[in-house]
């Protein structure tokens, strides 16, 4: 008997580290690369989230939730998919928000997540292609599909009054999916794309590019790249030559870097971004500055999608993601306690309890379809330097 509850002892004690190990997730963003600037507040966004729900006692009956940071680099499919492997292999993550653009999203998804079985949800990789990518029920976003993002495009310019445009983008799978749908879009509703052409990043000269676009003409230049790279050389070179005055900056184009770069001749150009006006971007916004880093593009959607994670992990009661990720679309919509940033400790409580959390977050996110958002803008405009607010669509 006594060896027997020596044995039971000795059992427990094993046991007990393993209950209480930490859950780790990947931020797998481009912390290096052509937009960097934005990442370096999107991968706080996405750990005040985890830093909220530890510091409030942990998921699962107290399990810290832990960072990992791993570098998507934006563009390198290859250096996207080994730093997944990594984390993954080594780390022993348990998930990853991210990535961050689409090309290595779609990377990282097909040649590594897929095969480890690993749930995914990024807060920035918009490229309609990936709404009907094979996923095995992986992979989710809290920012919306440029699918959406043509059809705003298209309305600003239309209010506007504009009805010519050139358009230059970025030669990857976000450039592509995203002219395609500006192009569409705004030639259902009217207008006109004189050309539109695409630009690679990271080079010294534009001038080529900007020659091919100032020909074809156009009240407006769409420059549908990246605010670190080409489409900043792109806008440089056009101003430099008077090949365009005004600008439209789709969602990688939008952060304050950009107009810190350009200065004053950027002012007067127009914008669309993920964003909406509701009650938890807000309070987000306070928790944000209060942690040291601003609430700039895509860090709600990174908070949210950190949070969404932890709250399917609670409603599956595991971390693994073969039973997560059946988790994730329940408590992301209705019915149930709408949950907003601030509020992860309540929202873990009521699913403990056996109750239901509809997820409003920081972003107001309703995820559709294969799991995606459904979808908020802000339209910017540019002025006196700044990225500012003009209305939300």
């Amino acid at each position: 008997m006594k060896r027997f509850l020596m044995a039971a002892l000795a059992t427990t004690m094993l046991a007990g580290p393993a209950a209480s190990e930490d859950v780790k997730l990947g931020v797998i963003l481009g912390f290096t690369g052509p937009i960097e600037s934005l990442v370096k507040d999107m991968a706080p966004g996405a750990e005040l989230a985890m830093k909220e729900v530890s510091d409030a006692g942990g998921i699962l009956d107290g399990r810290k939730v832990v960072p990992v940071r791993g570098d998507s680099t934006c563009t390198d499919a290859a250096a996207a998919s080994a730093t997944a492997e990594r984390l993954i292999t080594s780390d022993k993550i348990s998930a990853i928000v991210g990535g961050d653009c689409s090309g290595v999203t779609t990377a990282m998804l097909k040649n590594v997540a897929m095969a480890k079985g690993i749930v995914m949800v990024s807060p920035s990789a918009t490229s309609p292609a990936l709404s009907s990518i094979e996923d095995n029920g992986l992979f989710f976003r809290t920012a919306p599909s440029d699918a959406r993002q043509g059809q705003v495009v298209a309305d600003v310019l239309k209010d506007k009054g504009i009805k010519t445009a050139a358009l230059t983008y970025t030669n990857n799978d976000y450039g592509k999916g995203l002219a395609e749908s500006i192009k569409t879009n705004f030639t259902k509703a009217g207008g006109k794309i004189t050309i539109s052409a695409a630009h690679e990043d990271g080079k010294g000269d534009y001038s080529a590019e900007v020659g091919a676009l100032a020909a074809a003409g156009g009240e407006i230049l769409i420059v549908a790249g990246y605010l670190d790279q080409g489409g900043k050389g792109i806008i440089q070179a056009s101003l430099d030559t008077g090949a365009f005055s005004t600008f439209f900056l789709p969602d990688g184009m939008i952060g304050d870097a950009l107009p810190k770069a350009i200065g004053k001749d950027l002012d007067g150009s127009l914008g669309t971004v993920p964003g909406t006006d509701s009650p938890g971007a807000k309070s987000f916004g306070e928790m944000a500055t209060k942690a040291g880093f601003k609430a700039g593009p895509f860090t709600a959607e990174s908070y949210d999608a950190a949070a969404l994670i932890m709250l399917a992990m609670q409603a599956a009661g595991s971390s693994d993601s073969a039973k997560l990720k059946e988790k994730i679309m329940m408590v992301a919509n209705a019915p149930g306690e709408k949950i907003y940033p601030g509020e992860l400790a309540k929202a873990l409580k009521i699913i403990k309890d056996g109750g239901d959390v509809d997820y409003v977050g920081a972003s107001a996110v309703e995820l559709i379809g294969a799991g995606e958002s459904a979808g908020n803008y802000r339209e910017i405009l540019v002025k006196d330097g700044k990225n500012t607010t003009a209305k939300y669509r």
